[in-house]
């Protein structure tokens, strides 16, 4: 009767020792465990479980007094193909590409949040975002749609009221765009579902991060999962 006894003690000592691990309350903030922030200090992190996920969680962080704090968190949707990793993804898979983005504007058909002083840009019903491989305006905002941009592959923002009320468009593949590689990548409010590759939130929480963003904390977005080739932690 006394060895069953001393095996549940060992595995309670176990347990208590993997919690204080790296898993436990001593965990450095997530941000500190990134291999790279992107030199600002204001930070989005963007987790899922794992590539086949479409849901996670997102969190913005800030950095103050040399340390990283969470300024606010919310469910998170990502593409309906899951995430692939970035400098690969091909487009067209409805997978949210991982990797380190700056924000390089937001947007929206709806007015910007009281409080919003990052760039925002007022979508009309003459605003296309340019998704056309053969177009020269290939992963651009186009107003309005130039002819070389075809309007099926070209999504019309105004069309999208619910998902695009409010956005921030992620740097993915936008300074030096490659062909394929896949357009159109934005954190923007949910839809009925996952989303053909960007990462979404609910409508209240996009609204609190568009007050938060900062333009002059040079903000970036860190999309990953939570281990693996993929890990948030290797970007």
């Amino acid at each position: 009767m006394r060895r069953p006894l001393v095996t549940a003690a060992v595995l309670l000592a176990l347990a208590g020792s993997l919690g204080a691990g790296p898993g436990g309350a001593d965990r450095p903030p997530l941000p500190d465990r990134l291999a790279d922030t992107g030199g600002g200090s204001q930070l989005i992190t963007a987790e899922a479980p794992d590539t086949g996920s479409t849901t996670g969680t997102v969190t913005w962080w800030e950095r103050r007094g040399g340390s990283w704090t969470e300024a606010g968190s919310a469910p998170a949707r990502f593409g309906a193909g899951g995430l692939a990793e970035g400098a690969t993804r091909e487009q067209g898979t409805s997978t949210t590409p991982t990797g380190l983005y700056d924000l390089p504007y937001a947007f929206g058909i709806e007015d910007a949040p009281a409080g919003t002083t990052y760039p925002y840009r007022e979508v009309t019903e003459d605003s296309w975002w340019c998704q056309d491989n053969d177009s020269r305006a290939y992963n651009r905002w186009v107003e309005p749609r130039p002819a070389h941009c075809r309007a099926a592959e070209a999504e019309h923002l105004a069309s999208y009221g619910t998902q695009y009320a409010r956005a921030l468009v992620i740097g993915f593949n936008y300074d030096r765009p490659v062909r394929g590689r896949g357009a159109g990548i934005f954190l923007h409010v949910n839809g009925r579902g996952a989303t053909a590759g960007c990462v979404s939130v609910p409508a209240d929480a996009m609204a609190e991060i568009l007050a938060w963003v900062d333009p002059a904390r040079a903000p970036h977005i860190a999309v990953g999962t939570s281990s693996g080739p993929t890990a948030i932690t290797r970007y």
